[in-house]
């Protein structure tokens, strides 16, 4: 069963379309990044899928359930930290806590929770005095409150320092391997390679690519794979590289064997055909694109696509006599 699932999601504010024909689904028990720059709409899909905001067109379910008719019970199994989320400055974190218990009619022990997000000393400290980190930290407690099935999170990151950041992706992996499905927004794509098993990249209101990083990897230009080898490889071991689906070219030189191969099984039957060949297979590296160079090429578009846009832009400004 999908815990998350958008069919056609359209939402318009006046002339400006946040979402236009939105479609994706997860599955439980995933962890799936949502990517996207700012103003992609981000936070307007899951502000649909909480039942915050309704549609102008499409639909959206959480575990079956219709976002907008059925939000009350999507939001009972459901923990989410919000971007934005603002505190009550008059009431402690102990008190924040425990509101979020009764809302879930859950027995956590606050104490517990704000052990488990760091910040067990500041219990019976008011919020207004909280340092930004500590009220981030201090709401992604309150959204593991009743073990959520789904956790729901928006720049779950912002305010923390490395250290929280760090216990922010452990905890992320804590309530996955518990069960519950993560949904994790942000724009900090160091963040989201580190735990995601899938991620959708958005912009403009569309899901532009998603999939494993190992698949949109793929999507790529081909990675690099180098082997040191003691001896220099036959032509005959290149022909034999050359000839596996998915390696588009191999090279030699004295102590090396470099293969430019798209895929993961591509690199491995290539790594095992060098071993194989006798030439002193002795170590490898492989320099594969990053979630980095995937998001950009989304976004943005081909690097050299944009190069020639640029000079192209140059040329036609220099012809126009523009400086």
């Amino acid at each position: 069963m999908s815990a998350i699932e958008t069919a056609n999601l359209t939402k318009r504010f006046g002339d400006v379309t946040a979402l236009d024909d939105l479609s994706f689904s997860v599955p439980e028990g995933e962890i799936f990044g949502f990517l996207g720059p700012n103003g992609a709409g981000k936070s307007t899909t899951i502000n649909i899928l909480l039942g915050f905001t309704r549609p102008s067109a499409g639909s959206a379910r959480v575990f079956g359930h219709d976002a907008g008719a059925e939000s009350k019970r999507i939001r009972q199994r459901t923990g989410a930290l919000l971007e934005g989320y603002g505190v009550y400055e008059r009431i402690t974190a102990r008190e924040h806590v425990e509101r979020a218990i009764r809302a879930k009619d859950a027995d956590d022990d606050p104490m517990a929770i704000l052990e488990r997000v760091g910040i067990p000393e500041a219990a019976d400290r008011t919020a207004g005095g909280f340092s930004k980190g500590m009220r981030q930290r201090m709401a992604i407690g309150m959204a593991l409150v009743g073990e959520p099935d789904l956790l729901v999170l928006d720049e779950p990151s912002t305010g923390l320092d490395p250290n929280g950041t760090r216990e922010l992706r452990e905890v992320i992996r804590e309530e996955n391997r518990r069960g519950a499905t993560v949904f994790f927004s942000s724009h900090l794509i160091d963040q989201v390679e580190a735990v995601c098993d899938r991620v959708g990249i958005l912009k403009d209101g569309r899901m532009v690519t998603g999939g494993s990083v190992a698949d949109l990897r793929a999507q790529l230009d081909a990675a690099t794979v180098t082997v040191t080898v003691e001896q220099r490889a036959p032509d005959s071991l290149l022909e034999d590289l050359r000839g596996i689906s998915g390696v588009e070219a191999a090279e030699a030189t004295d102590n090396q064997v470099i293969v430019s191969a798209r895929g993961g099984d591509a690199k491995l039957r290539a790594l095992n055909r060098i071993e194989r060949a006798g030439v002193g297979f002795a170590d490898f590296t492989t320099d594969d694109p990053s979630l980095e160079e995937i998001f950009e090429v989304a976004t943005l578009g081909p690097r050299e696509d944009r190069e020639g846009r640029g000079g192209r832009d140059a040329a036609a400004a220099s012809a126009e006599g523009e400086p």
